[in-house]
């Protein structure tokens, strides 16, 4: 008899916690407090809408705080700062997901670039230019989202060839590449101070990494090496080449205002630690002048 009794206790109580909640959940339905669009600046929409048309983000419905913060940051504030154009902003953005392996994210620039006059050939060049910095490992898989993308929209692959060397002449002609962008002096340097074992891998760099892309056409120097740029100061423990290439874009034509335009685009993408690394590289190469 008392089990019977506890039972029974133990349904109502059960009963009445049901009727609790559902009379919880329908004041929430009447007053919900967690589906709240997020605030966001009129530039922050225009922006929004100008990357990416008629694109709704099923984030901006399950997380309307994140979304508030990081819209209102990264295409108001961010986009208020500097010179660059839309175009380059896209497309340093695609370079440094890229080197971030941020499929998700690369996805979205290829959606930003084609409806921002990035041509189907300049998407496929950030991808082949990625490979001597990134590593065929991370790209492949950005290849293969980039056909499906550029096929669903009609592009009939492959696109012309922006190839300018051959296996006979990609040393001859990678090496004066490599000496225009980063110096005649300090490439003969690399080579003389090379030990034996090593040398290899200076000409590897000149064959390879110059010779054979960054001879493409389709890009020309001054967006190549900003392409450069952003991939390895998105990347991790690649200083010494981030300083490298400061001085190569500074040889190119871009200067210290472009580089730091370009670190402040990337911001909300690297995050602060690799954000504020750059800086001290650009820093150190280009003295803030006091």
């Amino acid at each position: 008899m008392k089990k019977v009794i506890l039972t029974c206790i133990a349904v109502l109580a059960l009963l009445g916690s049901h009727t609790q909640l559902k009379a919880q959940n329908m004041e929430e339905e009447k007053n919900p407090t967690t589906s709240v669009a997020p605030r966001l600046s009129e530039a922050a929409v225009r922006n929004h809408e100008a990357w990416f048309p008629g694109y709704v983000s099923k984030v901006k419905e399950t997380d309307p705080d994140l979304i508030e913060v990081f819209d209102n940051f990264a295409f108001d504030e961010v986009l208020n700062y500097g010179n660059l154009d839309t175009k380059t902003r896209i497309m340093v953005t695609m370079a440094s997901t890229i080197a971030q392996h941020a499929v998700n994210e690369y996805r979205m620039m290829l959606r930003a670039g084609l409806a921002n006059g990035v041509s189907p050939v300049e998407i496929k060049e950030v991808l082949y230019h990625a490979v001597p910095y990134v590593g065929i490992a991370k790209v492949i898989d950005f290849i293969s989202v980039a056909n499906d993308f550029l096929t669903e929209n009609g592009v009939k692959l492959p696109l012309p060839s922006q190839s300018t060397t051959s296996p006979e002449d990609r040393f001859e002609k990678g090496l004066a590449v490599q000496k225009e962008m980063v110096g005649a002096e300090m490439i003969d340097n690399m080579y003389k101070n090379a030990p034996e074992n090593q040398m290899h891998i200076q000409r590897y760099l000149s064959a390879n990494c110059f010779g054979d892309y960054q001879t493409r056409t389709g890009l020309d120097k001054q967006m190549r090496e900003l392409l450069t740029f952003s991939m390895l100061v998105s990347l991790e423990g690649c200083e010494s080449q981030v300083k490298g290439h400061i001085r190569a874009n500074v040889n190119v034509g871009n200067d210290k205002q472009k580089m730091l335009d370009v670190i402040t685009q990337l911001l909300p993408y690297i995050g602060y630690p690799r954000t504020l690394n750059a800086i001290a590289c650009l820093n150190e190469i280009i003295p803030e002048n006091k």
